[in-house]
């Protein structure tokens, strides 16, 4: 077995690197995720094809949706025969997408908005284009130039070994020419696996790792990584040796960088995958690839047993560890891990059409998979945030945008964002056959009814709804740390678990019938509590010794939690004494950002409810939202006034101006003495002196600005 040997390291450094926002070592398991190709997502010069200034142009619009982090796929250069994932260079980027500059002011204003950004280490394989591997075919056999890649006289070693793309590869090995030899490639045979027996081809992915931390990058995507190492007599998946070099991959991270993550695309069953997660010390988080079809035959069967199955079959992971969930993404819906049985029913039920079908899956976006019927992608949606794990949201998918199976490869799920009626669906201002891929013109998708300024202008729709889901989803940390406990009512088209955080208790009961059903849930261990729905906080009736019973419409679900105080369930009030705190940068902006912007509300909501001109003291709350802010720059230090949106159970919700500005460590023990109903809350950080978040209307520097305005 190979020792892994990373490069020479520098001394360690006093502080590790962090990334700008507050810290949270375990950010990615409150994370709610947004997929995006920055090819796909908006055009800012022009030339059809999607840039980083487009991408950055268009980071208010993922706030907004509410998501925590971005995750980029590849945007290095790449001859393009595999949607970026053949690279020809590791540490720059294409010039179709922009500069480095580019990338580095991307990542700047994603974390100003309280984003993540994650994007892709494609240690596996790379373009037979990669300046490394020109250098291996023309070495000497046996040198070190040669040895980054994988080589044989004969075309018969590893013989079991799959072939993934059996429906453009005939074998793992390619005859070079030039090399007079095969390489090895799990995948395309243009993509030559890195041969990662040699130490040198270590070093060299820690230099391309270090490049894109050092610049701010929080995750790491690990593409194909089961497939690092190559034995005989072996499937040459999920070695020993894959996981001593992540492991190291690990260490090198940790020793350097705070509050980093790794995603392993870890592709096999759960018992193969969970190894990925270590002891806590491998990847941080791993795709659970076998719950996904599971879900769509759950749905299509409407029998619970698919899903419930699949989540018994899966092993405890480490706490610090967590899932990472999708519905669809870049890639065809992979059938891989599943029986030919199930293999053959999805096809069946899901890809008539054989133009649907791709390798082992299908390649359609979410909407046209579920026949463009608006309660079943809810209900998918549903489960996606409420099973354990990170969910994953695909771009596009938030305003149910269709495909083109026709377009060849997977590119049909990969068009142009459409945000609005006009031209090439805002997209871009280019002559429409410029455009990478064309946008979709499918009657029942088309992008003049089919856009964000549609549905944003319209309050019922997708989007707007998909924006409560989430909201909802990170304000209760059950859903992303809580434990899992199914339910087993007689009625099989009823799926409900439980999920429980600390003393936070969520029920969640789903209905995979297209009828409306009923059910009995035997919750009598929780006698006395009184379960709240939580989209309207709505008290359902309390909970007895009896079966409890409730109903749901067709392919709908209901979120509660249980509480023995509905009252407080609704709104949680803070105590009048004491300064609650939180975590920041230095930078007012970050804690009203994507990513702390709950915890801010939060504790902005109890300060509120304690002043005298809040009037909603006597209504039944059922959410505050930060909806907008507005920064007062003119001499005052980190000054804002954020608009919070009340809703209640009943009537017009109500909507507040909060003058918010910050005062540092100096100022803090005269301000506390001559108006501590000023404070809201003290902020701190590593490497941050003190500071205290206040209400602007009793700091005169503040009043003075705006009236400058």
């Amino acid at each position: 077995m190979t020792t892994v040997t990373p490069r020479p390291r520098r001394a360690t450094r006093p502080d590790r690197i962090g990334s700008g926002l507050p810290p949270d070592p375990r950010w990615y398991q409150d994370a709610v995720i947004y997929e995006v190709h920055v090819r796909a997502f908006l055009d800012s010069d022009g030339n059809g094809i999607g840039d980083f200034r487009g991408l950055t142009a268009r980071l208010d619009y993922l706030r907004d949706l509410g998501v925590t982090a971005v995750w980029i796929l590849p945007f290095y250069p790449s001859p393009g025969k595999d949607d970026g994932y053949d690279i020809a260079d590791y540490t720059s980027v294409n010039p179709d997408y922009g500069t480095l500059a580019d990338v580095r002011t991307f990542i700047r204003e994603a974390h100003r908005r309280g984003l993540r950004v994650i994007t892709e280490l494609v240690c596996n394989h790379t373009s037979d284009q990669h300046p490394w591997f020109q250098r291996a075919r023309r070495s000497a056999p046996g040198s070190p130039a040669r040895d980054f890649y994988v080589w044989s006289d004969t075309p018969d070693r590893y013989r079991d070994a799959r072939i993934i793309f059996k429906d453009f590869e005939t074998s793992n090995w390619t005859w070079d020419a030039v090399a007079d030899a095969y390489y090895w490639h799990r995948f395309y045979g243009h993509q030559p696996d890195l041969n990662f027996d040699n130490p040198r081809v270590h070093q060299a992915i820690f230099r391309v790792m270090d490049h894109w931390l050092d610049m701010g990058v929080d995750g790491l995507r690990l593409d194909a990584i089961p497939y690092l190492y190559e034995r005989e007599g072996t499937n040459c998946e999920n070695l020993p040796e894959t996981h001593d070099f992540l492991k190291s991959l690990r260490a090198h991270i940790d020793e350097r960088y705070a509050d980093r993550m790794l995603l392993a695309e870890a592709n096999q069953w759960p018992e193969e995958a969970v190894p990925y997660f270590g002891a806590g010390d491998e990847c941080q988080m791993a795709f659970h690839f076998p719950v996904m079809p599971r879900m769509f035959m759950a749905l299509r069967m409407e029998d619970r047993f698919p899903i419930v199955d699949i989540l018994a079959q899966t092993p405890p992971i480490p706490e610090s560890s967590q899932w990472a969930l999708f519905l669809r993404n870049h890639d065809e819906l992979t059938l891989e891990m599943v029986t030919d049985e199930e293999r053959d029913y999805m096809y069946r039920v899901y890809a008539d059409d054989p133009q649907a079908r791709i390798n082992l899956g299908i390649r359609r976006r979410l909407a046209p998979l579920l026949g463009n019927n608006r309660r079943r992608i809810e209900l998918m949606n549903g489960l996606l945030f409420a099973l354990p794990g990170t969910p994953v949201v695909y771009y596009g998918d938030e305003i149910g945008m269709g495909d083109n199976v026709y377009l060849g490869d997977r590119n049909g799920v990969r068009t142009p964002m459409q945000w609005g009626p006009d031209r090439n669906a805002g997209f871009s201002t280019a002559n429409r056959q410029r455009l990478f891929l064309p946008v979709i013109t499918d009657p029942e998708y088309h992008y003049e009814a089919v856009n964000v300024d549609a549905q944003l202008a319209n309050p019922h729709s997708l989007l707007w709804w998909m924006r409560r889901l989430i909201a909802l989803r990170k304000r209760h940390r059950a859903f992303g740390r809580g434990t899992i406990e199914f339910l087993h009512p007689e009625n099989r088209k009823i799926l409900a678990f439980i999920r429980r955080h600390e003393d936070e208790i969520i029920l969640v009961v789903a209905n995979l019938s297209r009828y409306s059903q009923w059910t009995h849930l035997d919750l009598s261990r929780f006698e006395g509590l009184v379960p709240i729905e939580l989209f309207g906080s709505v008290e359902f009736p309390r909970i007895s010794r009896e079966p409890w019973m409730t109903s749901l419409g067709p392919h709908s679900f209901l979120w509660f939690r249980l509480t023995a105080d509905p009252t407080s369930a609704a709104i949680e009030t803070a105590a009048a004494t004491g300064l609650p705190e939180l975590a920041w940068n230095g930078d007012l902006a970050s804690l009203l950002g994507a990513e702390r912007s709950v915890a801010t509300t939060e504790v902005v909501h109890r300060w509120m409810r304690r002043r005298r001109w809040f009037k909603g003291k006597a209504r039944r709350e059922k959410s505050v939202e930060l909806v907008d802010t507005i920064p007062i720059a003119d001499g005052v230090r980190q000054a804002v006034i954020a608009l919070f949106e009340v809703a209640y159970t009943d009537g017009e919700p109500d909507l507040y101006a909060v003058p918010l500005v910050t005062r540092d460590e100096a100022e803090i023990e005269r301000l506390l003495a001559e108006t501590p109903q000023a404070a809201i809350a003290r902020l701190s950080g590593p490497g941050r002196a003190p500071a205290l978040l206040l209400d602007g209307t009793l700091v005169p520097a503040f009043s003075e600005a705006l009236l400058g305005l």
